[in-house]
């Protein structure tokens, strides 16, 4: 009959003459897909199916993914073929670049920092590589920063100021300042000039070297890429009979570090003497002071002075004109920008969750470094973690040991607040022991095994794989090591001695408020055979929790139940019962036709 074969004999045979029965037909463990694993579970008996997925980050085409159990004793081989999911290039956002080093593999995540002129006003923009190989793209975007100046004023005679809107300025603008001059008596223009400004206030200040006696109209904007709101004013310059006070001077900015000196004295040629001594500190740096003071000896109307500056430094110039009656003194102050070049140099990750680094800058002067750490994962979602900090140093070699969560992907941004430039490294740590598993322990002498309780594991070290529920001899409890690699299916050679594994489910089939399952029902879990427990045997059932990702396995386990002097479960009796009742009537039968 159909799922059976004869056995010891040929067929047709007479059952109280011949040798020959009939066995059912067995097709053992289904074959393995690489990267696959089995769905639920499934009979060997003819006809029986196995179904078959691919695991996480991999994904297959329109195969076939059922293997049958043939009338040959065999399963047939599954057509699944499982590919590693690769999400290809990230998207193209635009008005932004891609920032750092990223991959591809499902779970990584591109970060996007908005070119020169644009912002994101909602936050950070990233894209994820999902399980369908494509990248799920941000709802973000870059837009165009639109600066305005307003509230243009003229201070000092030749000096100007303005605010600008928005007054949160984030980066350094440059500013682009037209003059033009005109007089009375002639009418056409007697000056012409385009100077430019760079700074980060809200307040911008420039001192402008201006005709006395002259009409001007000044038109201020930003500098491409930047686009603003331009501003115009105009507004007429004093005779040189007001200023005609010998050592009165004053002193303009360009080019952020360089001074011009303009005398407002008549009496070219004469010999003038300025002192100048420069002040630098650092708002973030309560120790760092740069000082320095020389003199300057001229003859010109016009003398221009380029200092030597630290970048990201708040100056204060003073000058004072020595040998005169009167000392005047003129005090300015400059706020030099970061640095345009990157000062740090050789990052390298060691010992997992440390950075070193090498400063290029002189060494013995203090720097502050910020560090913006933004840690994912993709097993899980919800996660999501963010640490802000800073540390101050001298050393010219650097290094710090970040509080990192085990089995997240870390994004490190580390910048120099004198370098406007931040260096992007991005790092894995390995994921450790997932918790250990929640059972209710059974102790059970000489009677049945109820069923077991099976509660999900939450994804603390790492992403949960499988849950494993082991069957070993009791007196290795003691010495059971739960890493162990050793202990294979029930039908191996070791199995009574050193124990089997009877159920393995993958931690995505498991519902997410657990499951029951019964010790020795008979079934197939993954490639594993639920066999029924030996009677009259001592067993210790151990639940083990996996943890695999990035090539790391780790595992914790659990002991269950101790089963002492093993008996048939209820299912068991239910099933000798019925097996016991069946060879009655068969036997009667047989002892019917015999007479």
């Amino acid at each position: 009959m159909d799922g059976y074969v004869p056995k010891s004999g040929p067929e047709p045979f007479h059952p109280t003459r011949d040798a020959t029965s009939c066995t059912e037909i067995d097709c053992g463990t289904p074959p393995e897909v690489p990267d696959g694993y089995i769905i639920g579970n499934y009979t060997s008996r003819l006809g029986g199916q196995v179904h078959y997925a691919c695991k996480e980050g991999f994904f297959s085409g329109p195969e076939d993914a059922i293997s049958s159990c043939t009338a040959l004793g065999t399963w047939e081989s599954p057509k699944l073929n499982c590919q590693e999911i690769d999400c290809g290039r990230p998207p193209e956002v635009p008005h932004a670049v891609l920032l750092g080093n990223h991959s591809s593999s499902l779970g990584s995540v591109a970060h996007y920092v908005c070119q020169e002129g644009f912002e994101s006003r909602q936050g950070e923009i990233t894209s994820v590589c999902t399980e369908k190989g494509t990248w799920r793209e941000s709802t973000l975007t870059c837009t165009e920063i639109i600066t305005e100046i307003n509230d243009v004023s003229v201070f000092d005679n030749t000096c100007m100021r303005w605010q600008v809107n928005p007054g949160r300025i984030n980066n350094q603008i440059m500013y682009v300042v037209y003059i033009k001059g005109h007089r009375a008596d002639p009418t056409e223009s007697v000056h012409e000039e385009t100077v430019n400004l760079t700074t980060d206030s809200g307040t911008p200040e420039v001192c402008l070297d201006l005709y006395p006696g002259t009409n001007y109209t000044v038109s201020i904007s930003t500098a491409p890429p930047r686009r603003s709101v331009p501003a115009i004013i105009g507004f007429q310059t004093a005779e040189d009979d007001l200023l005609e006070d010998d050592g009165i001077f004053n002193i303009s900015i360009f080019n952020e570090a360089c001074l011009k000196l303009n005398r407002h004295s008549r009496k070219v040629g004469s010999e003038q003497i300025y002192q100048f001594k420069v002040l630098g500190r650092r708002w973030y740096l309560n120790d760092f002071y740069h000082a320095t003071s020389f003199n300057l000896t001229t003859r010109e109307q016009t003398s221009v002075v380029c200092l030597d500056l630290y970048p990201a430094t708040e100056y204060t110039v003073n000058i004072t004109r020595l040998r005169s009656p009167e000392q005047h003194s003129v005090q300015i102050r400059i706020t030099t920008a970061p640095a345009e070049k990157q000062i740090i140099g050789n990052i390298s990750i060691f010992n997992e969750t440390c950075l070193r680094w090498r400063r290029t800058k002189t060494a013995d002067i203090e720097e502050m470094y910020l560090f913006h750490i933004r840690g994912l994962r993709w097993y899980q979602k919800e996660f999501a973690q963010e640490m802000i900090f800073n540390i101050t140093t001298s050393s010219q070699a650097s290094e710090m040991c970040l509080d990192l969560r085990p089995g997240t992907n870390y994004s490190v941004s580390v910048q120099a607040l004198s370098s406007a430039l931040p260096v992007v490294i991005s790092l894995t740590t390995q994921i450790t022991e997932p918790p250990l598993p929640e059972v209710d322990f059974f102790t059970v002498h000489g009677g049945p095994l109820p069923r077991l309780k099976l509660r999900t594991a939450k994804e603390e070290n790492g992403p949960i794989s499988s849950y494993q529920v082991l069957v070993v001899p009791l007196a290795l409890q003691s010495t059971f090591s739960c890493d162990s690699e050793g202990i294979t299916s029930f039908f191996s050679n070791t199995s009574d001695t050193d124990g089997y594994v009877a159920a393995e489910l993958l931690a995505k089939d498991v519902p997410d408020d657990g499951m029951e399952i019964t010790v020795g029902d008979r079934l197939y879990y993954g490639k594993y055979y639920n066999a029924p427990l030996k009677i009259g045997n001592d067993y210790c059932i151990i639940l083990r929790i996996t943890s695999e990702w990035n090539k790391v396995r780790r595992c914790s386990c659990a002991v269950w139940a101790q089963v002492k002097d093993s008996s048939l479960t209820l299912q068991q009796m239910v099933g000798a019962g019925l097996v016991s009742m069946a060879v009655v009537i068969i036997l009667t039968f047989l002892s019917f036709l015999a007479v």
